[in-house]
């Protein structure tokens, strides 16, 4: 078997064979086929597209290029959930105790992110004392007898992704949806669910800007998993503007908090409700959607999901007082308002950029080696649809430094102030097999 015979075939737009298709993957993880080789195929991928059936055997080939998880001491259905990204996304914090509540393991595996804030780790670690170094056997012994537990993601887990994503970030190739599909669902497979219910952003803040490329995209991953044996939906959502109030570490956990409690933002809480429903219909708890949103609100009706919160938090080392007493997360030193500079209605507010702002503050990565501040964020006032009066907040900047001119200019250059304008529809729809 000839790299250059595969790349040539794919070229002319025929279809590669699971065992071609094994050759490259693993030839390009071992070192044995050179970059120069993998680009040209990654082009051709890129205008000829894939079947579906060399997706499914593409993503397998990169789970199986390294380590996977095996979840199977685990008792009961797996079910994962995984965003596509977005700017104030906080609905693992969220789902998960809640989820849990309802006596579905979830085990999950994070990481720590690049971009606007961190990632799921980096926000749980705002709280005094949480870790995610245990050990498999720990992590296994955690869900077993509570539901729920988070550990670090492993370096070796679908190596040849890391080395295809990194190459075509550089070739042009990022956006092609097979190679986007593939290199999600791997990582999720890769991690033991049996089921997976995915979240895929449109919008401004979204890697997919309109709801057809997100159908798109949610179609690809959701017909991967069901070819591989997962059962797997998407919920299409929006993220035009962020979502939520919070956009930082301990912002976000506070306002996970609140959520728990019944009193979040209502699209927060909208979002967590449609995907919650399809986890816990996914892992057999409910005989529909209806029946399975009703329980989720009972669980937070009755304190019970904000009470697996708090377990979950000192089962890992953190301090669950904080739920009760969220003044003890880090907090900034300075609060500075963002005042609306006319009379109006919010028009727009560029979700991205207003994660970039928050960024600037020091709550994401711009690289690997950046430090994070858990303490800084900005707080929406305002979203798009309400009313304004100039001089009013629109939004709270938090931050631990008291010159944030760029922050300023960054938010005043990507928000609004319209005459008219409506709220954006949150939910776009739903995919399925």
């Amino acid at each position: 078997m000839r790299m250059v015979d595969i790349i040539e075939k794919k070229r002319d737009g025929k279809e590669l064979s699971t065992e071609e298709i094994r050759f490259v993957i693993d030839g390009y993880t071992n070192g044995h086929i050179p970059d120069y080789q993998v680009s040209a195929l990654a082009m051709a991928i890129f205008f000829r597209d894939m079947t579906a059936r060399e997706r499914a055997d593409l993503t397998m080939a990169m789970v199986n290029s390294g380590e996977t998880i095996d979840l199977s001491a685990i008792e009961g259905i797996k079910v994962d959930k995984h965003s596509t990204g977005g700017v104030g996304d906080t609905t693992t914090l969220v789902l998960a105790p809640l989820v849990a509540a309802l006596d579905i393991p979830v085990a999950k595996m994070s990481g720590r992110g690049l971009g606007h804030t961190g990632g799921t780790i980096d926000k749980l670690e705002s709280i005094a004392g949480f870790h995610v170094e245990i050990t498999k056997d720990e992590f296994v012994k955690l869900v077993n007898e509570h539901k729920i537990a988070v550990i670090g993601q492993s370096g070796n887990l679908t190596p040849a992704d890391k080395k295809l994503y990194a190459l075509r970030d550089v070739t042009a190739t990022v956006n092609s949806i097979p190679l986007i599909a593939s290199s999600i669902m791997s990582k999720k497979i890769a991690a033991g669910a049996d089921a997976i219910v995915l979240d895929v952003k449109t919008g401004a803040g979204a890697f997919m800007k309109t709801a057809a490329e997100a159908v798109e995209l949610a179609t690809a991953m959701v017909s991967i998993g069901n070819n591989v044996g997962r059962k797997t939906m998407a919920v299409i959502s929006d993220m035009s503007q962020p979502l939520g109030f919070a956009i930082g570490n301990s912002l976000e956990v506070r306002e996970a908090i609140d959520t728990l409690r019944g009193h979040g933002p209502k699209d927060l809480e909208e979002l967590c409700l449609a995907l919650g429903r399809q986890m816990v219909y996914l892992a057999k708890k409910a005989d529909s959607l209806e029946e399975a949103e009703e329980k989720l609100q009972e669980a937070i009706r009755s304190g019970r999901a904000l009470e697996k919160f708090k377990e979950f938090i000192a089962n890992q080392g953190g301090d669950p007082s904080v739920v009760e007493h969220p003044e003890r997360l880090p907090q900034a030193a300075y609060r500075i308002e963002v005042p609306a500079r006319q009379d109006g209605v919010v028009a727009e507010m560029v979700a991205d950029e207003i994660g970039t702002a928050a960024m600037l503050l020091g709550a994401g990565r711009a690289t690997k080696e950046s430090e994070i501040d858990l303490a800084v964020g900005i707080m929406l006032n305002k979203k798009i649809g309400d009313s304004v009066k100039a001089g009013e907040s629109l939004m709270t900047i938090h931050s631990n430094r008291e010159n944030v001119d760029e922050v300023l200019e960054k938010i005043y250059a990507n928000v609004r102030i319209a005459e008219h304008a409506m709220a954006p529809v949150l939910l776009h729809g739903v995919v399925t097999e």
